[in-house]
């Protein structure tokens, strides 16, 4: 095990970022257009770097799997962004977007990137204003604020319930300006499949084209990935069914190291499941949760009588009504962060006061509606409002809405220094796919933020700076015998998987999986609940392998064979979730042992034996992966039990 490096700048925390853009290494103008970038994923992280970078003189060539960089999973983002702005003047500012992130995080975040990401903040907004992003605007003109978990002031800048696909379409306009320069080459129905070495760094990728099935080779100077989380590894959950954790696993699997998998992140406020047809959940936006409140019945006899629709939940007064965050939690009430509320739900339930199937709690607006009328709520949340009616059949202005926790974001991901840059020279992570901003709990309207702070106004900086010692690097041609040696795998891995033949379907086992992580590495963990994890996950990886059915063919279009291939990654990525949640012997943000919790049922950090990041080395498909730390000092922040009472 060795301890990891993260090349924090030296000197006080506020003056990290500046010190650092004041002797980070340039690359002039001239220079720039001789130095190839990929960039792989077109979500918020990868069109803003993209663009960004292309504006700076770099070539850019960007791949996504859709048919179109627009339709990212950034664009189902509902809630809002983040920022320093405090226009309603009411107490923000970098300090305390800082320290709401990091106690957020339950104290495992990196101090030097969190307080960097609360710095840029404000610019974000001002570029996306400057690139006609429609954000609510309040009765004097200014940019619109609300709350939103885990903070006592409104500092989440918001366009109605669409915030993600706004934004998206801002990254958008500045990615094709750099299409139409000649600048940007994109590369859509791509899927990645792997990365390419060359003398140690990260020089090229290998694509599938989704269409042709051609197997193609693409050099650059360095790679991007910006490809997002690994929840789908969980098979229900709030991404884009699309969404995998594929780039990031074969990084991995090149030495890049993962750091703390088993963080992972549980939504509040998501419609529940409705049976083993599902093949996806819906996110109703942390949003609602600012007017909107939570609460079950008090008594068990009323739940029950709810659950076989004996009666509605308006016929249950106010003195019938418990609305357990405001009751557990009344300084924050119905916005504690997200892995507070989702466990507060969880338990409600498991004691017998769900109501629908028993896996479901109430956000109701009545109140609202009283106290602002109707056309002031559809005005805020209208369109959050018809998602809900479509899906459901219920009219959510009539009768509470239904929700229940799911799975929804990934705090861990592959490691990565304060520049960005992986244990692999050349080959940067930015967005959810690195884990560094967010320690064991993301706050809501936070993943926008830092999808666009790294793409923007981080990254290219820091790639500047690698990129000046490549100058002399000349471009590779895709006849180098590294290129040879990873499309041999390749084709070997595609030609394995077509010839199994067997006779479960791709999302039967994929569907498995889910039970498993959600069953034994869900949203409570216990070592016998991680060990039986440990045991079923790698009997399920060689049923996979066996008896999985495949259709059609390797050469055209065969959506099955992409979807194979990220679910012969997920089950290995499974495995290393429940291992890295097995050693953190401590409950934590997203990650809760029920072995380490307090009197009152809250996680209970063990400071001083897991203070530290948990980043893993791939040592061989036949060996255990190997463990090493970063440790993570506080120079300001001093660590203390959360509390949100």
């Amino acid at each position: 095990m060795t301890k990891l490096d993260a090349k924090i700048p030296e000197g006080p925390l506020a003056k990290k970022w500046t010190r650092f853009r004041n002797t980070c290494k340039l690359v002039n103008p001239a220079n720039k257009r001789k130095l190839d970038i990929i960039v792989v994923g077109t979500g918020l992280g990868g069109a803003s770097a993209a663009a960004s970078l292309a504006e700076l003189g770099y070539n850019v060539k960007v791949f996504c799997y859709q048919d179109s960089p627009r339709r990212a999973h950034s664009i189902a983002a509902q809630g809002g962004i983040n920022a320093t702005k405090n226009y309603p003047n009411d107490g923000d500012s970098i300090y305390r977007l800082f320290y709401d992130t990091i106690k957020g995080g339950d104290y495992r975040s990196r101090e030097a990137n969190v307080y960097r990401l609360a710095e840029v903040s404000s610019n974000i907004i001002d570029q996306a204003v400057a690139q006609g992003v429609p954000f609510a605007r309040e009765y004097g003109g200014l940019l619109d604020n609300r709350s939103f978990g885990g903070a006592q002031v409104s500092r989440t800048f918001y366009a109605k319930g669409q915030t993600g696909q706004q934004l998206l379409l801002g990254a958008y306009g500045s990615l094709n300006r750099q299409v139409h320069q000649g600048k940007v080459k994109v590369y859509a129905r791509r899927d990645m499949l792997d990365i390419v070495l060359h003398q140690g760094k990260a020089r090229g990728i290998i694509t599938r084209n989704l269409i042709t099935g051609e197997i193609e080779r693409h050099t650059a100077h360095a790679v991007v990935l910006a490809t997002g989380g690994y929840g789908n590894v969980y098979f229900l959950s709030t991404y884009a069914m699309g969404a995998n954790g594929s780039p990031a696993w074969k990084a991995y699997k090149k030495g890049a190291y993962f750091a703390n998998p088993a963080f992972v992140q549980i939504h509040p406020t998501c419609m529940p499941v409705k049976g083993e047809h599902q093949s996806k959940l819906t996110l109703m936006s942390e949003s609602l949760r600012n007017d909107g409140r939570i609460w079950v019945p008090k008594k068990k006899e009323d739940a029950e009588k709810l659950r076989k629709g004996e009666i509605s939940p308006n016929d249950l007064g106010e003195e019938e009504r418990d609305y357990y965050l405001e009751r557990r939690y009344p300084a924050f009430g119905n916005l504690v962060p997200r892995d507070v509320a989702s466990r507060a739900a969880k338990e409600r339930c498991d004691n017998g006061f769900g109501v629908g199937t028993g896996q479901a709690v109430y956000l109701d607006f009545r109140d609202a509606i009283n106290r602002m009328g109707k056309e002031a709520v559809e005005a805020k949340y209208g369109n959050l409002f018809e998602i809900y009616k479509k899906i459901n059949d219920e009219n959510p202005y009539e009768v509470p809405m239904k929700i229940f926790p799911a799975t929804h974001y990934t705090m861990g991901g592959l490691w990565v220094d304060y520049h960005l840059q992986t244990t692999v020279p050349g080959l940067f992570a930015v967005g959810e796919v690195n884990f560094s901003d967010h320690g064991a709990n993301r706050l809501g309207a936070s993943a926008l933020m830092q999808g666009l702070a790294d793409g923007y106004f981080v990254l290219p900086y820091t790639l500047s700076n690698y990129l000046s010692d490549e100058l002399h690097t000349p471009r590779l041609t895709t006849k180098e015998k590294e290129f040879d040696e990873v499309e041999e795998q390749i084709n070997e891995r595609l030609e394995k998987l077509m010839n199994i033949k067997g006779s479960q379907t791709v999302d039967a086992i994929h569907k498995r999986l889910g039970h498993i992580m959600w069953d034994h590495v869900g949203m409570s963990r216990t070592k016998e609940s991680l060990e039986e994890a440990l045991k079923m996950l790698p009997e399920l990886r060689k049923e996979f392998w066996n008896d999985v059915k495949i259709p059609g063919h390797q050469h055209g279009v065969n959506p099955e064979l992409m979807k194979a291939g990220w679910v012969a990654d997920f089950l290995e990525l499974g495995e290393l979730i429940a291992r890295d949640a097995l050693q953190r012997e401590e409950s934590c943000g997203g990650h809760f042992r029920q072995e380490y919790q307090t009197e009152e049922g809250e996680a209970l950090r063990r400071d001083d034996e897991y203070s530290f990041v948990g980043a893993w080395e791939y040592k061989g498909d036949d060996q255990k992966p190997e463990m090493h730390k970063e440790d993570i000092v506080y120079e300001v922040t001093e660590r203390k039990t959360r509390s949100y009472k």
